[in-house]
């Protein structure tokens, strides 16, 4: 175990994960401080931000996938980026300049009695204004609205095909995720009732299983990946479960087991696949960034820290494993020098 976390550790945008989710250093603490502004300057956060221009914003439209500022932002607020940082104002500008324009507001449709709308994107934007620290009533509109296009069945969807009445994995688990997180800082209790439907949504299908015969619902369901993006798979459902205060919940376990039975020999988890290439920066699908291995046998560091994370939240982890990496007296290594 102490091998892998030195390994982790020295992947400069994931060692906040490791401090805070992992070794459970409390977010105010001069570790997590420190890890935090690691993230601020890895090579992999500045990659991300290396094509902005003079005035802070990005050359494209800001859901171009996946180095778009939409996209930008999002992962920055997952990696941990310190908050209140008003140089990404810019990309946050853009990115609710679209959401509000006229043109997208066109394509938000009520078919049959249900908003079709892809709400991944407010979500997104819900999710990464508030890690970010760079909320404001915008922020509290866009949540608004996503829990007035809430499904009956506690999810959303895009699909405009009439007949379709039941949410989309892929487009519920963002708005979950950015609701309990809107409801935690605000207090907000219609946000809070909004994502505890959404959560029993996936938590009814333990999931990734399907209800009325218990098989996977889809095979890229049980794959894993990073960053997520929009996609969804059993690792980010845990986290977003974790996040939510959800995990403990025992329709959980069947993920949890799953997930367990990935890890590899040297205590890691693999990827299992990606979403994104690293040529032709024109091309939609585009990432400035590599996250790491797609490999059975070898472990991807930024899976791994969000696998081991979950672990540690369901209790299927110790502290205890963890001891002889946290400075508990002045015997003991620091983990700023790992």
């Amino acid at each position: 175990m102490e091998t892998l976390i030195n390994k982790l550790h020295a992947e400069p945008a994931i060692r906040y994960k490791l401090a805070v989710n992992v070794l459970e250093y409390p977010a105010a603490s001069k570790e997590a401080k420190e890890a935090c502004e690691v993230v601020r300057n890895s090579p992999q956060v500045q990659a991300l931000l290396t094509a902005c221009m003079p005035d802070g914003n990005l050359p494209y439209h800001p859901y171009k996938k996946w180095d778009g500022g939409h996209w930008v932002l999002s992962v920055l607020a997952d990696l941990g980026y310190p908050s209140g940082d008003e140089t990404l104002r810019p990309l946050l500008e853009q990115a609710y300049d679209w959401l509000f324009s006229p043109g997208h507001a066109h394509n938000i449709r009520m078919i049959d009695g249900r908003m079709r709308r892809c709400a991944s994107q407010e979500s997104n934007l819900v999710y990464s204004s508030l890690t970010l620290g760079l909320a404001d009533a915008r922020t509290d509109e866009l949540a608004a609205r996503l829990m007035k296009w809430q499904w009956p069945d506690g999810g959303w969807n895009c699909d405009k095909r009439p007949d379709v009445n039941i949410s989309s994995f892929m487009e519920s688990l963002i708005p979950l995720r950015a609701l309990a997180l809107y409801a935690k800082m605000n207090g907000d209790a219609a946000a809070r009732g909004a994502s505890q439907r959404a959560a029993d949504n996936f938590l009814k299908r333990n999931l990734f299983l399907r209800q009325r015969d218990g098989e996977i619902m889809d095979k890229h369901f049980v794959r894993l990946h990073y960053p997520c993006y929009w996609r969804y798979d059993i690792l980010f459902a845990l986290k977003v479960m974790t996040e939510a205060g959800f995990i403990s919940d025992p329709r959980c376990q069947p993920a949890l087991d799953l997930l367990e039975s990935r890890r590899l020999p040297d205590g890691g988890f693999p990827a299992d696949e990606k979403y994104y290439h690293l040529s032709q920066p024109d091309i939609s699908g585009y990432s400035p960034v590599s996250w790491g291995a797609i490999s059975k046998r070898k472990f991807n560091p930024y899976v791994t820290v969000e696998a081991l994370a979950v672990l540690r939240a369901a209790g299927r982890l110790k502290l205890e494993d963890f001891k002889p990496l946290i400075d508990e007296s002045p015997a003991k290594k620091p983990f700023h020098t790992i």
